[in-house]
């Protein structure tokens, strides 16, 4: 490991945070804690280690960032209410470079604490973007919603659900599109008969399993603070070539954690 990672990775989650998220015109307390932080840590080329985007949050995002490193040890409890819609079948599958995109039919909803979101698509970062509890899994999809925003300029309402993919037994779910999905970036190729609901083993209770969840961002440009994240503690399986194919048409994906800020994360 890069002396530099371990001092920004020590940093991060050494600190401390005494305030709420909010920012005025005044730089708060957790801004401020963390821009000396920043400061004062330097590489061995003399450059701040802030400047390498680690596990350091770019406060330019603001204090809600994801994806984070889940201590089950420090949940809190919750309770919420998750309906999914009966319909599944993916349409298109995508090869964006940055990631492969599977996209779904209008139509398609959640609805999690009464309210409604609608099925967009799912795409999948190797490795995995959330830890837990230290943890990094080799493969994480993340099955995005749309919401309306609370007001007319706000920004969308996002959920997002996900899902930790371990190496283990193949997947259906893969195996029903992973060799239909184009090989050069910018290409969309159509998709028959296959179903998100194969993604799970038989039993598997989409509604009724356990999620950690918190209050975070999108993971990729522009990094927007609305999203409620799901993330599944029931990890899948796949094997180990289909996440090595998925690894080879998408690259390393995976954003570094953020800091937490004093979010609480409920289960």
């Amino acid at each position: 490991m890069d002396p530099r990672s371990f001092l920004v990775r020590t940093l991060a989650l050494g600190m401390v945070v005494t305030t709420g998220f909010g920012c005025t015109s005044t730089p708060c307390p957790p801004c401020e804690e963390a821009t000396a932080s920043a400061e004062e840590a330097k590489g061995s080329d003399g450059e701040p280690v802030s400047g390498h985007h680690y596990t350091l949050p770019g406060l330019d995002h603001g204090l809600l960032q994801s994806p984070v490193n889940i201590l089950s040890h420090e949940t809190e409890a919750g309770k919420h209410n998750i309906k999914f819609g009966g319909a599944d079948e993916a349409e298109e599958v995508a090869n964006l470079g940055t990631t492969v995109e599977v996209s779904f039919g209008r139509g398609i909803t959640t609805e999690f604490d009464g309210k409604v979101y609608e099925l967009l698509q799912l795409h999948f970062h190797t490795p995995a973007e959330h830890l837990i509890d230290g943890i990094t899994y080799p493969m994480e999809v993340h099955v995005v919603h749309r919401g309306p925003g609370s007001a007319a300029f706000d920004p969308p309402a996002y959920l997002v659900i996900s899902l930790l993919v371990r190496m283990g037994a193949e997947n259906r779910f893969l195996a029903e599109f992973l060799n239909a999905v184009p090989p050069e970036k910018g290409q969309v190729a159509k998709l028959h008969d296959v179903f998100l609901h194969d993604m799970f083993r038989s039993g598997f209770d989409f509604e009724n399993i356990h999620y950690y969840h918190y209050r975070g961002s999108l993971t990729t440009p522009p990094y927007t603070e609305s999203v409620d994240w799901l993330v599944a503690k029931e990890v899948l399986e796949a094997a180990p070539a289909q996440i090595q194919r998925m690894n080879v048409l998408e690259g390393d994906n995976a954003r570094h954690v953020q800091a937490l800020y004093r979010r609480e994360i409920d289960e």
